[in-house]
């Protein structure tokens, strides 16, 4: 996806400049007048990240709106970088994912609106040793759901922490999996004070006391834990859900 970032104030600048340097490809742009470059962006790129309000995103965009066929993936980040909220274009266009790309990039919460999105209520927390294979994690998943009793329609996310993001493997099941991949900052599962299995081994190698259980609790809403973190070979796997 071919993906402008588009900011008109510093915070905002800040902002784009942070989904810039995450969102290989993206391109930010600061106009000094906001309607002048926005039939161009509508035009010529896949995806456009405002990073302003969303009142002012609605106004400037309203003249080129033509469907969701062919109109660009609209996300919109507030200037305090809590909410990637999709606004145009969800599944069609790629909105709903590329908001959970820029979400991870902020730390902010992803907010999808489209029905389809509001029936997933299992957040899958994953944690695993470096070079992980995309089979095993795809095999940590199916555990999971057939501990838990649940269908792979049911889920939401598969997330795991920052300092994971990036493995080939991990990326790799998700996308075979089409489940959306999201991210907690290590700093976040550190202050993180809910009730998980904690790992003086684990933080030792990686600085926090757990991956899969406090993951899954952070990123789920009114978190239930459905599956306490369960070892799969060189998985960890932990399920909640949204209750």
């Amino acid at each position: 996806m071919k993906v402008a970032i588009v900011a008109i104030n510093e915070k905002g600048k800040r902002a784009g400049l942070a989904i810039e340097k995450s969102i290989p490809g993206s391109k930010l742009y600061t106009p000094a007048k906001l309607k002048d470059i926005v039939r161009k962006l509508f035009d010529e790129f896949d995806g456009i990240v405002f990073c302003m309000a969303a009142g002012i995103v609605v106004r400037v965009i309203a003249p080129y709106i033509k469907n969701k066929y062919s109109d660009p993936a609209i996300v919109v980040v507030d200037e305090a970088r809590r909410f990637a909220i999709s606004l145009l274009s969800g599944h069609e266009g790629g909105a709903n994912s590329l908001a959970i790309l820029v979400a991870n990039s902020l730390g902010a919460e992803p907010v999808i609106t489209t029905a389809s999105e509001s029936m997933r209520n299992i957040v899958i927390g994953i944690g695993c040793r470096r070079g992980i294979d995309k089979g095993e994690i795809i095999k940590a998943v199916r555990y999971a759901l057939a501990k838990t009793g649940h269908s792979i329609n049911r889920v939401r996310y598969i997330v795991t922490i920052d300092l994971k993001q990036n493995e080939p493997g991990l990326r790799a099941a998700c996308m075979e999996l089409g489940i959306p991949l999201r991210t907690v900052s290590e700093e976040l599962v550190k202050r993180f004070n809910g009730t998980y299995k904690r790992s003086a081994f684990v933080k030792e190698r990686i600085g926090v006391e757990g991956v899969s259980e406090p993951c899954a609790l952070i990123t789920a809403r009114r978190p239930k834990l459905i599956l306490p973190k369960t070892i799969i070979g060189r998985v960890t796997v932990a399920a909640a859900k949204e209750v």
